[in-house]
This record gives C-alpha cells, sequence and structure tokens, in this order.
C-alpha cells in the first residue's frame, strides 16, 4: 500500500482479508451477482482512468463488493438520510453507483454530493457509506437548527430568539447525520408555515432570495455557520417576533424531501427575528389626559385615568386591557413611558388614580373598581371610541409599589370571592405584574395565586428595599408566593422610582451603580412587553427574553453595561420535580424521593428561604444569609452550602422520573451567599459544571458558562450589618436537554440515573457558596 493513499483506501487494506470484514468473510456468507462483478469491472475501468494506482483499485473495488454484500445482507444505511439514491428506489445500491461513475470527473452537481466542483473519490465515499436500503422514508427531520455557538460543548446551543442585527447561527450535527460529514447542503431561511401549509407545499423558497451554502464537517464545532440574515426584516404585525423556519436541503434539489433537515415543520417556527423590545411598536397612540368614571363606589379624589390606545382602533380587533395602579406618594400621570410603549404595541392602557394612603386594601379595591367603571363606560370613554374594542376576558394588571401589593391583594379578593363584578371575573385576569411592591399584609392576603406573575425590582431601591430588619420592604415574598408561572426580572443599579417619570430619587448603592430611570425604563418596558406577548398572546418570540441569561440575550438597546438576573419557573403542570426542598427536608433525600450525596460540600443546609436575623452580616448561625424571600409563614425553602476544592453534589433520579427524552430542559435556580467568605474572595460570576448520568455509567457535563453568564455576585450595596453586598438574587440556569447528547455524547436520556453539579477549579468557581433550589426537568 502506497504511504499517501486517501484514508479509506488506508482503511480498506487494514481490513481486508481480516475475516472480519474482509471481502473473503463475506463471500462465504453470500454469491456474489453478476451484477456485483461486472459493477466492479466498471469501477476498476473507471478508476484507472482518472490516475488510480493499481493497489488503490483493486482494495476500492473490494470496498464496493464488500458494501454490497453488507446491503444485501443488513439492509440498512448508516445515517438515515437516503444520500446517494439517484434513481429514488428507496437503496443505494449498483444502479446509484453506476450512474455515479457515468458521471465520473464531470462537475454534474446531482453526483457531486461533497460539493467540491468534481465528481471524484469522496463523492464514490459518500455512495459507499450510504449503501443499502433507506432507513428513511418519506418525511425529512425536524431538528433544531438554529442555534448560538459556544467556544465548549455543546458548540451549539439551540435557542430560538434572536436580535435583528445580531448575529443567529445554523448548525447540523455530523455525529447524529452522519450521511452529511463532509458535504455541501443549502441552507434555506424561509418565512414561516404551519404544519398544513407545509404538507400542501414542500417547494423551499428563501427569503433571502437563494439558498445559503454549507459545508457540513467532521465535527459539530466546525459544522456551526452564521445565517445571512441581510435584508431580513424582523417583527410580524404587532408582534415584535417574525417567524421563520430553516431547512437544510441535503440534496440540494429546492424541495423538503426524504433526508432533509428541518426546524419549524409544525405550527411554531424554526427561529424568530426580534425587534428591539424597548422601541414603540406599529401604532402611533392617542393618549387621553384624563378622565373621570364618577364612580359612587370610588372616592371623589380617587376618580380621574390616564388612557393610551392605537389611533388606528377603529381596525383592529377588541384588544386586552392593561391597568396601571400606581404607588404611595405616586401619581397616575407619571406612567407614560410604559402606557404609551404598550398602546404602540396594540394594548389598551389604563393608569388611574389609587387609594394606598390608608393601604393595600384600600389600593386593592381602587384597581378593583376601576377596572369595572371603565368597562362598563366604554361608550361614553373617548366618546366611544374604544367600544367594542376591548377584550374585558384579557386583563392585564401592572402595580408599582403600593400598587403593586394591591393588585396581587386585588387578585386575591376574585380568588376568594369577596369582591365580584358583572363585567369581568377572576380568570379574565391574565397577568399580574408587580413593579417593586410592598409586603404589609403577608402570606394569606398579598397573594396572586396560580395567576402568571412577574416582578420588576431594582437592587438600589431605596424604599422598597430588600432589607432584613422587616417583611414589609422584601418585593420577593410575593414572588414566591406565585404558584403559576412566574418570572423575575432583578435589575442592578435601578432604584425605587427609576420606574416612574416624577418620583424623588432614592437610590441606595456604591458610586458609579446607578443606572437612572431611562434605562431602568428601557428594561421595564421590554419586560412587561414580553410577559404580556408570551401570556396573553402566546408569543413565543419574547420567551427567551425572560429567562435566558441576559448576557446571551437581551433587548437591544438595553446597555451591555446594565446587569439584569432573569428567573422563571413555569406551572407544576409543565414540570417533573427533582428537588425544590419543599419536601424530605433532609439533606440526604430529595422532594422526588431520591437519594441526595455531597462530596466535599460543607455546611449544607435546607431551610426556610429567610434571613433569620436583622442584619446582612455573615454568620454561621445564619445560613440564609442575604435571603430575603418570605416570611416565617411563608412556604419557600432553598438548600445552600459551600466548597473551597473539587466538589459535587448528587440527586438520584427516581426509576419513575428517569426518561427525560421527551422534555425539553433541565433546569435549576441559584444565587451567591451574600458576604460569604468564599463569595468576597472570588468576586464575579459564580460558575459550575451539570452532568447527566445514565444508568450505564455514561455521563454527559455542560458547563453553565457555556450560557456565557453564570450566577451573578451580589450587589455591591452596604449596610445593615458589617460588609458588602445586599439580597441574594435567584437566578435561573436552564439547560436544553438535547445539548446533552450533542457531538455524539452517548448518554441515554431515556435511562438517566443520576443529576450532579460538580464545583472547583475543573468544573467552573474554585469556591463560592451557593443558595440553590428547583432542580426539575421541564417539558415546555
Amino acid at each position: 500500500m502506497e504511504a499517501n493513499a486517501p484514508l479509506s483506501v488506508r482503511f480498506v487494506c487494514n481490513i481486508e482479508g481480516s475475516g472480519a470484514y474482509g471481502v473473503g468473510s463475506l463471500s462465504s456468507r453470500t454469491k456474489f451477482s453478476d451484477e456485483l462483478m461486472q459493477m466492479r469491472t466498471r469501477l476498476t475501468d473507471r478508476l484507472m482512468t482518472c490516475g488510480t494506482s493499481r493497489s488503490q483499485v483493486r482494495v476500492l473495488a473490494s470496498l464496493t463488493l464488500a458494501l454490497a454484500a453488507v446491503g444485501a445482507i443488513n439492509g440498512n444505511s448508516l445515517a438515515g438520510v437516503c444520500v446517494g439514491d439517484f434513481d429514488g428506489n428507496s437503496a443505494v445500491d449498483g444502479a446509484d453507483l453506476a450512474a455515479l461513475l457515468d458521471a465520473w470527473s464531470s462537475s454534474n452537481a446531482q453526483f457531486d454530493l461533497d460539493g467540491s466542483g468534481n465528481v471524484n473519490g469522496g463523492d464514490l465515499a459518500i455512495v459507499l457509506n450510504a449503501w443499502g436500503a433507506c432507513s428513511v422514508a418519506a418525511a425529512p427531520v425536524e431538528v433544531a437548527i438554529a442555534c448560538s455557538s459556544s467556544l465548549e460543548f455543546p458548540w451549539a446551543i439551540p435557542f430560538d430568539s434572536f436580535n435583528f442585527g445580531e448575529a443567529a447561527f445554523a448548525s447540523v450535527d455530523p455525529a447524529r447525520f452522519s450521511d452529511l460529514a463532509g458535504r455541501t447542503v443549502d441552507l434555506f431561511v424561509l418565512a414561516n408555515r404551519s404544519s398544513a401549509q407545509w404538507a400542501s407545499n414542500l417547494t423551499l423558497v428563501d427569503v433571502r432570495g437563494a439558498a445559503q451554502p454549507f459545508v457540513v464537517a467532521a465535527t459539530l464545532a466546525s459544522s456551526i455557520t452564521s445565517i445571512n440574515l441581510v435584508g431580513v426584516s424582523a417583527g410580524d404585525g404587532d408582534s415584535p417576533g417574525r417567524g421563520l423556519d430553516l431547512v437544510i436541503d441535503a440534496d440540494r434539489d429546492g424541495t423538503l424531501s426524504a433526508g432533509d433537515l428541518i426546524d419549524g415543520s409544525g405550527d411554531g417556527p424554526g427561529m424568530w427575528l426580534v425587534k428591539d423590545l424597548t422601541a414603540s411598536g406599529p401604532h402611533t397612540v392617542t393618549t387621553l389626559a384624563s378622565y373621570d368614571i364618577n364612580d359612587p363606589d370610588v372616592l371623589d379624589t380617587m376618580e380621574l385615568e390616564r388612557i393610551y390606545y392605537p389611533a388606528d382602533i377603529a381596525s383592529l380587533t377588541s384588544r386586552p386591557l392593561v391597568v396601571i395602579s400606581h404607588g404611595n406618594g405616586h401619581q397616575y400621570t407619571w406612567y407614560d413611558y410604559l402606557g404609551t410603549h404598550l398602546a404602540s404595541w396594540g394594548y389598551v392602557v389604563m393608569s388611574h388614580q389609587n387609594d394606598t394612603v390608608p393601604g393595600i386594601e384600600t389600593s386593592s379595591t381602587t384597581t378593583l373598581e376601576h377596572t369595572e367603571s371603565f368597562l362598563a363606560q366604554l361608550g361614553t370613554i373617548a366618546g366611544g371610541a374604544l367600544l367594542g374594542k376591548v377584550d374585558s376576558t384579557r386583563i392585564i394588571w401592572i402595580g408599582h409599589s403600593r400598587g403593586g401589593e394591591g393588585i396581587a391583594r386585588a387578585y386575591d379578593r376574585l380568588f376568594d370571592g369577596t369582591f365580584t363584578s358583572p363585567n369581568y371575573t377572576k380568570d379574565s385576569v391574565l397577568t399580574l405584574v408587580s413593579i417593586a411592591p410592598t409586603d404589609f399584609l403577608g402570606t394569606a392576603s398579598a397573594n396572586p395565586h396560580a395567576v402568571p406573575f412577574m416582578l420588576l425590582y431594582g437592587s438600589a431601591d431605596g424604599d422598597v428595599c430588600g432589607c432584613p430588619d422587616s417583611e414589609v420592604p422584601d418585593s420577593f415574598n410575593i414572588f414566591e408566593r406565585a404558584e403559576g408561572l412566574r418570572q423575575s426580572t432583578y435589575v442592578h443599579g435601578a432604584d425605587h422610582n427609576d420606574f416612574n417619570c416624577c418620583g424623588f430619587n432614592d437610590f441606595s448603592g456604591p458610586t458609579g451603580t446607578a443606572i437612572a430611570n431611562t434605562e431602568a425604563q428601557r428594561i421595564a418596558k421590554a419586560a412587561s412587553l414580553s410577559m404580556i406577548r408570551r401570556v396573553v398572546e402566546n408569543d413565543r418570540s419574547t420567551e427567551e427574553y425572560l429567562w435566558r441569561q441576559y448576557e446571551s440575550l437581551k433587548p437591544i438597546s438595553v446597555l451591555a453595561t446594565t446587569t439584569v438576573i432573569n428567573e422563571w419557573k413555569p406551572a407544576s403542570a409543565n414540570l417533573a420535580v427533582i428537588d425544590n426542598v419543599q419536601t424530605n427536608t433532609a439533606t440526604n433525600l430529595s422532594s422526588a424521593g431520591g437519594a441526595v450525596s455531597y462530596s466535599a460540600v460543607n455546611a449544607i443546609v435546607e431551610s426556610i428561604h429567610n434571613d433569620n436575623n436583622i442584619t446582612f452580616t455573615w454568620a454561621t448561625t445564619d445560613p440564609m444569609n442575604g435571603a430575603t424571600r418570605g416570611r416565617t409563614t411563608d412556604a419557600t425553602r432553598a438548600l445552600v452550602f459551600d466548597w473551597t476544592a473539587a466538589a459535587f453534589g448528587a440527586w438520584s433520579v427516581p426509576a419513575a422520573m428517569k426518561d427525560f427524552s421527551s422534555s425539553r430542559f433541565l433546569s435549576l435556580r441559584a444565587a451567591q451567599g451574600t458576604r460569604h467568605p468564599n463569595t468576597i474572595a472570588a468576586l464575579g460570576d459564580l460558575t459550575f459544571t451539570v452532568v447527566l448520568l445514565d444508568e450505564l455509567g455514561v455521563e454527559s457535563a455542560i458547563r453553565i458558562s457555556t450560557f456565557k453568564g453564570g450566577i451573578e455576585e451580589p450587589y455591591q450595596r452596604t449596610g445593615y450589618g458589617t460588609g458588602t453586598g445586599w439580597q441574594n438574587a435567584m437566578e435561573t440556569v436552564r439547560i436544553p436537554l438535547a445539548s446533552f447528547t450533542a457531538d455524539g455524547r452517548a448518554v441515554d436520556l431515556s435511562r438517566i440515573a443520576t443529576v450532579l453539579l460538580r464545583f472547583g477549579a475543573a468544573d467552573g468557581s474554585s469556591q463560592g457558596r451557593l443558595v440553590v433550589d428547583d432542580l426539575q426537568v421541564e417539558h415546555d
């Protein structure tokens, strides 16, 4: 054998005659047909004419016979993509090889499978690799194509939402689709089609005018390409996101066919191209500066409203109603930024005077009564312009400070049945958005129950401060009570009145960290719009802005220097809990009933998620130091521990929960322990590695730094004792389960035995203090 023989030739030379795969062993199992012998003669002639040496000809011809025999015996191809089936008979066989040989040395694109520009040995190797009956029937393969890229495993992270004007990527995993390795394919970006539309039309029409050639390499890391989106617009009417489907056209025939890959074959798109969520929407806005409801159930001094709505409301279908309830000492006219923004995206918004001075009960009454009166007076408001244009079954309440607690109390009264209205019900209220809410009433009354709930909160709030000496200014208390879908947007450097136009400056934090109200309001506009679109409109284009690391995805105009921490938890119907520390409270037993073990992890405690004294000074007697997230009457609990060397925590998965294969995410939430010596010693994002171990002992590990962030350090605010660092802010880590099997990782997602968190320098931060909760598998 020549030293410079191709790898495929050298491989065959090594195995020929071995008795395992060589022609000699195969010939003892099957009688070669005349067709195969003729094929060998034809292949020999072809290869000799293109300068292949005699020894290489002999080996390649033998390989042809061997693979043909294997195909005759086993009837399979290797990859599940029917490459090389030129005659469409659902098998790669002698006829296809003959067709390839007839095109030898030409530039015929049909047979140039590796995209080299010439039909040659590379194409022959692809055909031989696919020899036998096609294992793919008529359907293309639905698989994630859109992704962000990473410099470490899993290399390509399947995400759906991408900012307009920023990088978006496409990937093909050659470990899964091995027949595509080494080939040029076409990447199509198409307008989103429903499943019915795909069923009736398989023609691929690229929104850019032409498909994008894409070379699939031998590894996933090298099989990621930037999607050319020049000239592709974002947004779709009232949705900030434009849905696009992606297709890898494997046979480059311009139709969706067997062997192609598609991201978006269902009714949802493969990716979203999203406008700037802080910018105005497609509607100009009409503002009614002041309207008096003159309601006998509302104090005369509390009857005014400011109303915002799309100027083209007459041409629109009925719109959801957003109600804004201000805080104590605030005014209903201070939220133009939010009212105008939401109206520009197609909502009718009403901001009302709020009776906050007596307390939360009167605040809730004002919200309830203003909502009722507004709906009752649509024939009068703005000369009747809104009559028939407000959907009373789709209501969103937004409240600030006492108004933020007031809307939770108002919903609680609807839930308990102590307030009823002829114009709307509990089920009409679809979402609550509380901005820095107080917690005067506590567990039983300031309660969102299962309605989707959003918390928007600033770390530099000098009023509702999150301080450890009182329960009233602890906004996270209400968040922790929420039983349905819940989301938190926690903004470093934002103070209480940054979320209105005109309140006094109550900033409390380190010099130079204030972001001021312009930036805070950008975040508020984007976050509230994202939550409302996701919940009320089922618009998936905005969802990832609510849970991805802000370093990975943020609204376009929010500054890169602004720190925002997202926390996200789906409703219980969409998840399976491994450990939420609510039951089985011993540290060696998970909520799901599985064993929990630790190595080199120190000071392990499970307890109520609440700082147990009135300072933030670190003390071993206060393991939940900095956790101002619940009263003693609340149920919220968490796990906390620390490490200074290589360590791990391991959660055994009960037998009934071992199958992760049909779920989408592995998720947990975590926070650094404020003012702990380990936190101070390594100030910055804390990182670690998440590991899945299957029943056969095969593991796959992903560092959370892959997602371009980690667990944020506490905001460096002082006060309430010695040291630096404010309340513990929990942050969601949500890992696509498909990422654990990327690049040929063999972990069996249907047989997961253990979930591990690994710590230490080899896996992330060399030391740390971590609060952990809600380790779970999420289905959607």
